[in-house]
């Protein structure tokens, strides 16, 4: 499987191998990229949802089924996104050695919608963990809480809220964001899932990668992806997106 790498300062990668960096895999079948890398720390899966854009597909619950499995013989956490009427099939169906953490929601209130009745205002994440992985509260402390952390003083680590309120990437509202990919999320949506699940330089796996907001995420978080997608387009859009990252940190 070929790919590229991208990295924010090449010189420091080349003093440090432990420097955040991206890499960007040719596209392919979510299955196929599942099977041909190696392990990482989380996993985030975005696939279509089966409704709207994307199309849908008679067997999705079980594909998505099969899908969830292959990612949990490579990482230690998986992240799940999709509708909640969607997800909830999938409940049953977590893989042997695997535990539901948190049903995590996205809350949106500028949803566009112009369907007649209740308008979308959500999206579900399952955040899915093998027994013992480790997560990091402590990734979300401010300075005076890490303090008291590092010195034994807290007993307990605070976590984020299951809720994530973050208003879509429409209209005026993200345009420094927006790509024009149709289902593109907040890079606020996607920096905890890393956070929860990962520290400094690990690797995070994103198989749909879309536009290459874990990408994005993850250099500003100081972690390595790998990217992948089947689409060529927004693997060419995610390809940019990062490029002009690393330009404008590195103030190119």
């Amino acid at each position: 499987m070929s790919q590229i790498q991208l990295f924010p300062d090449e010189s420091m990668t080349k003093k440090c191998q432990s420097a955040a960096s991206i890499e960007i895999l040719s596209a392919a079948d979510v299955l196929d990229t599942l099977s041909n890398t190696e392990s990482v720390n989380t996993i985030i899966l975005d696939p279509w949802y089966n409704k709207g854009v994307g199309g849908t597909r008679p067997d999705y619950h079980d594909w998505l089924s099969g899908v969830i499995a292959a990612a949990s013989r490579k990482a230690q956490h998986i992240f799940v996104w999709g509708f909640p009427e969607i997800l909830a099939f999938q409940i049953p169906n977590i893989p042997e050695g695997f535990s539901l953490v948190s049903w995590l929601t996205w809350y949106y209130k500028n949803c566009p919608s112009v369907i007649r009745g209740w308008r979308s205002a959500q999206n579900a994440c399952l955040h899915l963990a093998r027994e013992g992985a480790t997560v990091y509260p402590e990734n979300f402390l401010n300075g005076k809480q890490l303090e008291r952390w590092k010195t034994g003083k807290m007993r307990f680590v605070p976590g984020p809220p299951s809720v994530l309120e973050v208003p879509l990437n429409v209209g005026f509202v993200g345009r420094n964001e927006q790509t024009g990919h149709p289902a593109q999320k907040p890079l606020a949506v996607i920096e905890p899932l890393i956070l929860m699940s990962t520290g400094e330089n690990d690797t995070v796996l994103d198989p749909m990668c879309g536009s290459g907001t874990t990408g994005e995420a993850c250099l500003r978080l100081n972690r390595r992806a790998v990217l992948c997608d089947s689409s060529e387009e927004y693997l060419s859009v995610t390809k940019g997106r990062i490029a002009n990252y690393v330009r404008t940190t590195n103030g190119r």
